[in-house]
Formats: C-alpha cells, sequence, structure tokens
C-alpha cells in the first residue's frame, strides 16, 4: 500500500511554517494518543503515522529531501525499527517528551537545579495599643539555613557529592512502556541528579540546619487581627543556590478591658449614676491617649452617644484618624434603705409624668396602636 502524503497526514499545506507543523502535530497526537484510546488499533495506527510524518518534517534536512524525492527520498527514515521508534536519528522519545512532556512528567531535566526556599509563618500576638499606635517588635524566629559546616553541600567537608549512576546526572530516567519510551524522576537520586555517599555530620546530607534567627518588625500603626506583614527573603533558604522563601506574620491583637474596635473608631462604655444623667456633670472619661473631661448635659438618657473627634485609630493607609465614641449607660440602684426609697416616691410623686418624656411618648403611641 502506498503512504500518504506527510503534508496530508498532518493537516498542513507545503509551505507550512515549523510552528504550524508542531502545532497540528500537537492537536492530532494529543486525539489520537493509544493513552487516550485504548484498545483501538485505528487511533494507534494514525498516531504512528502523525509521529513518522512529524519526524520527516520537523527536520529542515529531511524535509527538503522529501519535497524533492517524495517517500523515496527519506525510505528508511520513517521506519520503525525494534520495539521503539526510530525516525533517522531523531529517538521518539525526544520527540514525545517534546510534545507530550508537560502530560507524563518528561521532556525536561531536573538535575540540581536550585529550590526555592519554603515560605515561613509567624503568628504574633500584640496590645490593643500597639496595634492603635505601632509598635517594633523583636522577633526569635526557628528556620532551617545553609549549613555552615559542609557549605550547604550536603557532604561531609573534604568530600563532595557524585554523579549519579544511573541517571548519569540528568535526574530522571527513561523506561519501557508498550511501545513507548517514558521518563520519570530518578528513585535513587530522587532527581537531583547527584549522590551523597559521606553525608554531613551536621545537616545529614541535606545542607540545611535548623537554627534561631533574631528579627526585628516594624508594625504599623492601624493594625488588625487577621493582618498579614510580608518579609521578603526571611523564609527558608533555597537549595542548590536556590532564593529564600518568604516569612509571613500574622498578627493578632489582644482585647481590651475598656475600648472595643469599630473599624477605625474607638468605642468605650462608660456608667453613670441617674442622678448625673439627671441633673448633668462633668465625667472623666478614658482615651487611648490619657484622660479627658466630658460635659454631660442634664436629662441625658442611658445609651446617650458622644464623638471625640480624632481619638481613634489611625488609618493603616497611613491618612486620617478614627474617632472615640463614649456611650453613657445610666445605672439604676439595686438595693435601697428605706430613707431613699422615701425619697424616690416623694420625687415620683412631685414630678409625675413631666419627668418621663420618653416614657410619656412612647405610652401614648401603645394607646394609639391597641385602643
Amino acid at each position: 500500500m502506498s503512504k500518504r502524503d506527510y503534508y496530508e497526514i498532518l493537516g498542513v499545506n507545503k509551505n507550512a511554517s515549523e510552528t504550524e507543523i508542531k502545532k497540528s502535530y500537537r492537536r492530532l497526537a494529543i486525539r489520537f494518543h493509544p493513552d487516550k484510546n485504548p484498545g483501538d488499533k485505528e487511533a494507534e495506527s494514525k498516531f504512528k503515522e502523525l509521529s513518522e510524518a512529524y519526524a520527516i518534517l520537523s527536520d529542515a534536512q529531511k524535509r527538503a529531501t522529501y519535497d524533492q524525492f517524495g517517500h523515496a527520498g527519506v525510505n528508511g527514515a520513517g521506519g520503525f525499527s525494534g520495539g521503539g521508534f526510530d525516525f533517522g536519528g531523531t529517538p521518539f522519545e525526544d520527540i514525545f517528551g517534546d510534545i507530550f512532556g508537560d502530560i507524563f512528567g518528561g521532556g525536561s531535566r531536573r538535575g540540581s537545579r536550585g529550590q526555592r526556599g519554603d515560605d515561613l509563618r509567624y503568628n504574633l500576638t500584640i496590645s490593643f495599643e500597639e496595634a492603635a499606635f505601632g509598635a517594633e517588635k523583636k522577633l526569635q524566629l526557628p528556620r532551617r539555613q545553609r549549613c555552615d559546616t559542609c557549605s550547604g553541600s550536603g557532604a561531609r567537608p573534604g568530600t563532595e557529592a557524585q554523579t549519579c549512576g544511573t541517571c548519569r546526572g540528568a535526574g530522571q530516567v527513561r523506561y519501557q512502556q508498550g511501545f513507548f519510551t517514558m521518563t520519570r524522576s530518578c528513585p535513587d537520586c530522587h532527581g537531583e541528579g547527584k549522590i551523597i555517599a559521606d553525608p554531613c555530620p551536621d545537616c545529614r546530607g541535606t545542607g540545611l540546619v535548623k537554627q534561631k534567627r533574631s528579627l526585628s518588625l516594624k508594625i504599623p500603626a492601624g493594625v488588625e487581627s487577621g493582618s498579614r506583614l510580608k518579609l521578603t527573603g526571611e523564609g527558608e533558604t533555597g537549595t542548590n543556590g536556590g532564593p529564600p522563601g518568604d516569612l509571613y506574620v500574622v498578627i493578632s491583637v489582644e482585647e481590651h478591658p475598656i475600648f472595643k474596635r469599630e473599624g477605625q473608631d474607638v468605642i468605650c462604655e462608660v456608667p453613670i449614676s441617674f442622678v448625673q444623667a439627671a441633673l448633668g456633670c462633668e465625667l472623666e472619661v478614658p482615651t487611648l491617649e490619657g484622660k479627658l473631661t466630658l460635659k454631660v448635659p442634664t436629662g441625658t438618657q442611658s445609651g446617650k452617644v458622644f464623638k471625640l473627634s480624632g481619638k481613634g485609630i489611625v488609618s493603616l493607609q497611613g491618612y486620617g484618624r478614627g474617632d472615640q465614641l463614649v456611650v453613657l449607660r445610666v445605672e439604676v440602684p439595686t438595693k435601697l434603705n428605706s430613707r431613699q426609697r422615701e425619697l424616690l416616691e416623694e420625687f415620683a410623686r412631685e414630678g409625675g409624668e413631666d419627668i418621663h418624656p420618653l416614657g410619656r411618648g412612647f405610652f401614648d403611641k401603645m394607646k394609639e396602636l391597641f385602643d
């Protein structure tokens, strides 16, 4: 049976570029790949045909010969030999790795490529005031750093890592699966390409040792619980010359016995007696920066809010500051002696409904609602 035209097999014209040929082959090869079509002999045959065509047209010299003489000019170059493919000196596994490396893990050599160090997380608890005004904290971080004994090589001083005899330093090995040649990480060196026969006694061959490192951290004013501060390059040391990871400090703010935070505002509830609320008074209230005197007018009701402008939390973005909201809570005495009770009863008789404007309004509305 005469062979089909290679350009026809790949679905491209004779003027197709190398990129177009590769793109078409990738699309069709994935479609007819035996792993996607188990037991389908027709798909397997088409896949072999595609691979043969690609082996010729992806090689500039072989393509030129094919264009001039057709299949006769490349006779044998596109044939099969042994248990694997051999496209005129272009091993099938090289083409396979180039096209399907991202699927099967082949096509790339790991060797002793540098690996980035791990990121670290540090949970830091600070006070309410430190969150409001900012602070500078000293941290003691346990982390893995380069071993000074072996200078990070992992080998005992005076020795060095040896090239892996299994993968010959490639970090990967090839194996046969049916008529495919696959690649995987070398089981002996775990993809490193080298084996440490005599490990460093301090780091046990890892090239890293755990040490404590002191760091100074500047906490900006306005942080909240859950805020994350990133310290670039302060994570664990990379291996084989790779860059270090980063350190993320996660903030947790302690509760305050008096203040509560709501956004950039600070809320403080202050108790006063019903006499102070009725007669009015000057009341000393706490703020984040000390005490202030608040003038309470006559007849102040429980829940009345007074705003102290600019006495709240600084914006984390660096502009503006919130307010402090003072909420007055009128306390009613729970224990009365006979004289106090007598005076309050007299007070009630003298005042009548006029001393309870809120209550009168409420009961008027209730009467309208149910009468």
